[in-house]
């Protein structure tokens, strides 16, 4: 029988997708470690934390007012920039017989 098959891509099945992704990128082992946070609605990042620049980002209209509000709070900010210690230095002295001494 010849039916029409469905279709069912994420814009007719009102699925949404958010995503957030932590990265740490070393430079030299932990001589120059920089942490970043993206976050990503419907495979568009809308904003992130670039520990360099040390605030949150918009990429989008939406992004920037996120931006805004995240980095008025300065206990939040404190905690987001401690995270290149925190998260990426601490995790790389763990994988250091995993993934650097092989």
């Amino acid at each position: 029988a010849g039916g029409a098959t469905a279709d069912l891509s994420y814009a007719h099945t009102g699925v949404f997708q958010e995503m957030v992704k932590s990265e740490c990128h070393f430079i030299n082992g932990t001589d120059r470690v920089k942490f970043v946070k993206r976050f990503i609605y419907n495979r568009e990042q809308y904003v992130h934390f670039d520990s360099d620049v040390g605030l949150y980002v918009g990429d989008t209209p939406y992004g920037e007012k996120v931006a805004r509000y995240w980095n008025s709070d300065p206990e939040w900010m404190e905690y987001r920039r401690d995270a290149v210690h925190r998260h990426c230095r601490h995790n790389y002295e763990l994988s250091i017989p995993f993934v650097v001494e092989r």
